[in-house]
Parts: structure tokens; C-alpha cells; sequence
């Protein structure tokens, strides 16, 4: 299943997320440069792969350079946001982006996946004691003193690349919210300092909206979910309706389906609403690149929920051109102090 962290380099999105933020400003694409010289040496496009080098760190700015190029390179629906910061702020998204996208990829490209993660927990170490090695924990050391991040958020996030190793059922709907913490939630308290937040409710709507991210990643992907043996939805869910797991890896589509799929799309709507409703006014255009993005879930989770039938189809998505109107109406939103 994608997370939230994994969205954030979703090809179908980026393109247009991107150009619609450029549009705003008046600017034109950002060049797309090749490999970095550490990349290249290991055959990996985005250094996922890449050890903590045994050298001395790299100063600060190849340490950024590395970050910004890893989010260019991964043509993400998150990177628009970049475009619509100052450039320090912009450095210090790439930078959490990056890390984001290089452990999510430690866990699913190594051999060995525990022992990728266990690798960045020493470094997350490290970074704490103000001794990172790798570029990315080198540049995401000086956006944490320099933002204020808690690194706590930094631990969750490989946390919910953990529980992903070990493919588990979830019994309750609160076991699955947990787990919607660690893989998304905790991205986006991550990113409110960057972001310039300042208002203590801006958690409850990162919180919330992170959960509702992550519903809508979940209905979605939960025919590719299940050919991997993964089954997300609450099994209190499925027994309330009457359809079994063994339905959901054939495709079964019936009224128990339908009527499942109806609830789940409610539940995530719950969560959109209780994340719109936590936006402080002083934080209102802080806030503009995740606006856009709920913009264009909201869009995607109302696909599902108009053809429930079609998650068993080619992946639902959004098309560019309500990307980019969702990204404006977000930026028009911000300016005109409107939710």
C-alpha cells in the first residue's frame, strides 16, 4: 500500500501539482538534473541504497543539494509545496521529503529491509547527538535545530516503515489508526514548524488529516493490497457487513462490497472535515501545500466512492487538470483567509 510518505513521490500527481504552484508564482520548471555522484555509484537513482559514507560528512549545502536532488528526482505530488515556500524553508521540506522517501525505500528495495531500518535508526541516533553521516541526516540535523522539529516524529515515521515489514491484519479501527499515525500523521507534524505554523491546533489537523490521507490511500490500493497479502480494512469492519477477506482477494463485488466501501469512504470524510475545521486562522496560509493536497485526496476519495467497483480496475486517480485547480483554489483559499 502507498503511505503517505510514498504519495509524496506518486508520478501520476507531481507533474501537475508542480506546474500549478510554478503557475502561481510566475516561474517556469526547475531543471531535472542526473544522478548524484553517490547515486550513480550505486546504481540508485534516489540513494535509498546508499550506506552512511566512512568518510567526513559532506558540508551542509551538497548535504541539501543531495536532498533536493532526490525530491526532483522523484517527480513527487508533496514537491508543489516546495515552490510556494522562501527558499529556506523550501531546503528544509526537500530535506525531511527526502528522508522520508530514502528510509520508506531502504525498507522496500534492501535485502535485507530490518537491517536498512535499524541502519537509519543509528543514524536518527546520530543526527540526535549532532553527528549525522549521511547527506540526508546532515541536512535534516540543521532543519531540525534550525525549525524546531521534534525528532520524535523523525522515530515515528521509521516506526510505521516497520509495522509495514510484517503484514498484519488490524482487528479494530483503532489498531489501523495507529498505525495511520506512524505512516502519515507523523509526516505532517513533522512538516508543521517548516511550514512557519504557529497555532498548538494545527497538530490536530495535521493529525487528522494524515489519518484521512491514509484511508484514501488505503481504499484505493486495496486490490494491489490484497495480491500481496496485505488487508487493511478493520476485520470489525468486514463482519459488520458481511464480506469476507477471502471475498476481497477475488474481487467479489456485491452489495456487501458496495455497502463497505460506503462506510469507509464516511469514516475518511470524517476525518477531512475534522482537519478542515482545525485550521487556525494565523496558520491558514502556512498551511496552503497541505490544503492542496486534501483538496486532491478528497477528489480521489470521491472517485472510490462513485464506483466502488473500480478499485478492482486500473488504479483510480485524478486528472491533471483538477490537480492543478486544486492547488490553485488552496492558494486562492490561503490568500482570501476562507476554508
Amino acid at each position: 500500500m502507498t503511505s503517505v510518505a510514498q504519495s509524496m513521490h506518486d508520478p501520476k500527481v507531481a507533474p501537475t501539482m508542480e506546474a500549478g504552484a510554478r503557475a502561481l508564482q510566475g516561474g517556469a520548471a526547475a531543471p531535472h538534473d542526473g544522478m548524484s555522484p553517490i547515486a550513480a555509484a550505486n546504481g540508485d537513482p534516489c540513494g535509498a541504497s546508499v550506506p552512511a559514507p566512512s568518510g567526513p560528512p559532506p558540508t551542509l549545502d551538497t548535504a541539501y543539494a543531495e536532498c533536493e536532488r532526490i525530491a526532483r528526482a522523484s517527480s513527487s505530488s508533496f514537491t508543489f509545496a516546495f515552490h510556494l515556500l522562501p527558499h529556506d524553508r523550501r531546503r528544509a521540506l526537500a530535506a525531511l521529503y527526502a528522508y522520508c522517501r530514502i528510509v520508506d525505500d531502504a525498507a522496500d528495495e534492501s535485502r535485507d529491509p530490518r537491517a536498512a531500518v535499524a541502519m537509519w535508526r543509528a543514524e536518527l541516533e546520530r543526527l540526535r547527538a549532532g553527528t549525522p553521516t549521511h547527506p540526508v541526516a546532515v541536512a535534516l540535523a540543521d532543519t531540525v535545530q534550525r525549525f524546531g522539529v521534534p525528532t520524535q516524529h523523525l522515530a515515528d515515521i521509521l516506526t510505521g516503515v516497520e509495522m509495514d515489514l510484517t503484514p498484519r491484519a488490524y482487528e479494530t479501527f483503532e489498531e489501523l489508526r495507529g498505525y495511520c499515525y506512524h505512516v502519515a500523521a507523523a509526516v505532517g507534524l513533522a512538516a508543521l514548524p517548516i511550514f512557519g505554523c504557529r497555532d498548538v491546533r494545527s497538530r490536530a489537523y495535521a493529525e487528522a488529516l494524515g489519518v484521512a490521507l491514509q484511508l484514501t490511500n488505503i481504499l484505493r490500493d486495496l486490490a494491489e493490497d490484497g495480491e500481496r497479502g496485505r488487508i487493511y480494512l478493520p476485520r470489525e469492519d468486514l463482519r459488520r457487513f458481511g464480506y469476507r477477506e477471502r471475498d476481497l482477494l477475488t474481487h467479489t463485488r456485491n452489495d456487501a462490497w458496495r455497502a463497505l466501501v460506503a462506510f469507509e469512504v464516511e469514516r475518511a470524510r470524517g476525518f477531512y472535515r475534522a482537519a478542515r475545521a482545525s485550521i487556525a486562522a494565523r496558520d491558514r496560509r502556512a498551511l496552503v501545500a497541505a490544503e492542496g493536497m486534501r483538496l486532491v485526496y478528497q477528489r480521489l476519495l470521491a472517485r472510490v466512492a462513485a464506483d466502488p467497483d473500480g478499485v478492482f480496475g486500473p488504479r483510480v486517480g485524478v486528472p491533471r487538470v483538477e490537480k492543478a485547480l486544486c492547488a490553485l483554489a488552496a492558494w486562492l483559499r490561503a490568500r482570501s483567509g476562507t476554508r
